[in-house]
C-alpha cells in the first residue's frame, strides 16, 4: 500500500516538473536571457501570488507577461486560461477595470456588466501611471479573489494571477504605488538588460522572435496550472528553514536603518514562495541556496528604509546572518 502510495506521488511530481519544463521553454521561444526572471514568474504564479516586473521601457516586460499568458491562455473548450490585458492611464476610471451597471432596455432593470478583471489571468501593464483611486480598485481582488460592488460580491476565479509592470517612479507621469498594494505583490523584480551576446542574438533574430510571439501554443490548461499550484503547497520545508523565514522577518523590524519591517502576512507568502521556487527548480524540498535567492524579490518591497545607504545593506546583513547560522547547522 505504501510503495502503491510512494509510486502515485512520485508520478505526480515528474509530471509536475514535466508541465513547468514545458512552460519555461515554450516562454524562451520568445524571451531569451532571462531564465532568473522567468522562474521568479512561475514562482509567483504557482504560489497562488501576484508578480511586479519594474524596470525601464523597452526591457521586454510587457512581452514577458504576453507570453506566459498566451502560453497557459487559449479557448474555454480548451480548457486554457482566460487572458485580460489592462494599459494603465492617467484617464482611467475604477469602472474601467470592475465593470458597471448599465440599463437593460429590454428588461427595464440596470444589469451588471463585469469588467477585464473579471479573468484568470490579468497582464496590468504600467500601473503606475493611473491614479491612486484606480490602483485601489485592485486590492480586493488581489487579496481575496472577489470584487465588491455595492452590497454585491462576485467571486473571481480559482485561477486568478496578475502579472503587473511599472516604470521607475523616477519617471514622469507615474503614481507610486501605496505600501497596501505593494504588499498584494507576493513578489518585486528588476526585469534589467540581457548580456551583449544574448542582445547581439535578438538583434540578429528579431523577426523570428516577433513571429514567435505571434504564435506563441498553449502548452498548459488551467487544471494543469491549478495541479501544479497543488503540488507547490505539498513541498517539504524544514523546520530550520521556517524559524529563518521567522528570524528575517522578526530582524527588518528591529533593524536600525529600516522604519518599517515585514508583516505576518509577508513571513507566509514567503514560506509560500519558498515551496514554489524549489518547485520551479526541479525539486521537493527547500534549500537554504532557494532562502538566498528569493529573500529580497520577496521582501525588499514591503520595507521602508531609512535612507538609501540602508535599502543597500540592511536586508543582506539581516539574510548572511541567518545564512550563517544555517550553514553550520547543516540541515541540507
Amino acid at each position: 500500500m505504501e510503495q502503491t502510495l510512494y509510486t502515485e506521488q512520485s508520478i505526480h511530481i515528474d509530471q509536475a516538473l514535466q508541465n513547468i519544463q514545458r512552460l519555461v521553454t515554450n516562454i524562451e521561444q520568445v524571451i531569451r536571457g532571462k531564465r532568473t526572471q522567468i522562474q521568479f514568474i512561475l514562482t509567483a504564479l504557482l504560489a497562488k501570488g501576484h508578480i511586479l516586473m519594474e524596470d525601464n521601457p523597452g526591457t521586454g516586460k510587457t512581452v514577458m507577461a504576453k507570453t506566459l499568458a498566451q502560453s497557459i491562455a487559449g479557448s474555454q473548450h480548451q480548457g486554457g486560461a482566460n487572458f485580460k490585458r489592462i494599459q494603465f492611464t492617467p484617464d482611467l476610471l475604477p469602472m474601467d477595470l470592475i465593470g458597471s451597471h448599465i440599463f437593460d432596455d429590454i428588461r427595464k432593470e440596470f444589469i451588471f456588466k463585469k469588467g477585464p478583471l473579471f479573468c484568470n489571468v490579468l497582464l496590468a501593464d504600467e500601473i503606475n501611471r493611473a491614479s491612486p483611486k484606480v490602483q485601489s480598485a485592485l486590492l480586493e481582488c488581489m487579496a481575496e479573489n472577489q470584487i465588491t460592488i455595492g452590497e454585491t460580491t462576485y467571486p473571481l476565479e480559482q485561477l486568478f494571477f496578475t502579472i503587473a509592470t511599472q516604470n521607475p517612479v523616477e519617471m514622469e507621469g507615474t503614481y507610486p504605488l501605496p505600501a497596501a498594494q505593494l504588499d498584494r505583490f507576493f513578489l518585486k523584480i528588476y526585469f534589467g538588460y540581457v548580456d551583449e551576446a544574448t542582445e547581439l542574438s535578438i538583434y540578429k533574430d528579431y523577426l523570428g522572435i516577433q513571429n514567435n510571439l505571434q504564435h506563441i501554443q498553449q502548452v498548459l490548461s488551467m487544471d494543469e496550472i491549478l495541479f501544479l499550484q497543488a503540488e507547490a503547497e505539498k513541498v517539504q520545508i524544514h523546520e530550520e528553514i521556517i524559524a529563518a523565514v521567522r528570524n528575517i522577518v522578526w530582524e527588518t523590524r528591529r533593524h536600525p536603518d529600516i522604519v518599517l519591517g515585514a508583516s505576518t502576512r509577508s513571513g507566509i507568502t514567503f514560506l509560500k514562495c519558498l515551496k514554489a521556487f524549489a518547485l520551479v527548480n526541479g525539486r521537493t524540498f527547500v534549500t537554504e541556496d532557494d532562502l538566498h535567492q528569493i529573500t529580497r524579490a520577496v521582501l525588499d518591497h514591503r520595507l521602508i528604509y531609512r535612507n538609501k545607504e540602508g535599502k543597500q545593506k540592511a536586508l543582506g546583513s539581516i539574510l548572511d546572518k541567518e545564512l550563517d547560522r544555517l550553514g553550520k547547522l547543516r540541515i541540507s
